[in-house]
């Protein structure tokens, strides 16, 4: 069995914030594989679905976002998931709106749910995929930002992202954190610069003309 992390802030306050991202995910993937209703079970909403011949737990914490690693330590120590099968999806506002980037360990990188399950698994190697939500524009505090609701504008933008995001945790499953790097962690907004074909450059001659037979 391998486990699937969404990280957000329960209540209906908090619906359609930046820093739910991670429930956004988890609904649609659930949705996608016709989860049954989620179950509160270790401090969290779960439920079971397969991606391919694959077993996943579906995991949302119901504790706010800087307590999320109670629930993935209680699951994890349940299902004796190992670390290096968990993949967290959270928010990230030093990332663009459309970028995705998947790390197979490392810091929180100021994510405060991430450090918590960092702190109650006693390890940062699992794999997380951070969904950009950024930038913070310019005089805002991150705090109000991230509890912020996206704009017309952001949230057209966003939904597409979370379509990536459900492929991309089913690819993960499928592939592994390696080829998901690979695959998704380049800027889809930059362009890729293809070189022209080179040809051959015609002679003087072939230009001008070859008189050299009846003239």
């Amino acid at each position: 069995m391998k486990m699937i992390v969404g990280l957000g802030n329960p209540g209906q306050k908090y619906v359609g914030t930046r820093h739910n991202v991670g429930f956004e995910v988890l609904g649609q993937i659930a949705k996608k594989h016709f989860a049954p209703p989620p179950k509160s079970k270790f401090q969290s909403e779960v439920s079971e679905i397969r991606i391919g011949n694959e077993k996943i737990l579906l995991l949302c914490p119901l504790t706010f976002m800087n307590l999320s690693g109670q629930g993935v330590s209680q699951a994890s120590s349940f299902y004796q998931i190992e670390p290096a099968e968990i993949l967290v999806v959270c928010d990230d506002f030093n990332l663009g709106l459309d970028r995705l980037r998947f790390r197979p360990a490392g810091t929180s990188g100021g994510q405060n749910g991430l450090k918590d399950i960092i702190k109650r698994l006693g390890t940062q190697d699992f794999p997380r995929l951070r969904v950009g939500i950024g930038p913070v524009p310019e005089r805002w505090d991150p705090a109000d930002f991230v509890l912020g609701k996206y704009s017309e504008e952001e949230l057209a933008r966003t939904n597409a992202v979370v379509d990536r995001c459900v492929k991309a945790s089913e690819d993960w499953v499928n592939n592994g954190v390696g080829y998901c790097m690979n695959l998704y962690n380049s800027d889809p907004n930059k362009k890729k610069i293809t070189k022209p074909k080179t040809t051959n450059s015609p002679s003087e001659k072939e230009l001008l003309g070859d008189h050299s037979e009846g003239s």
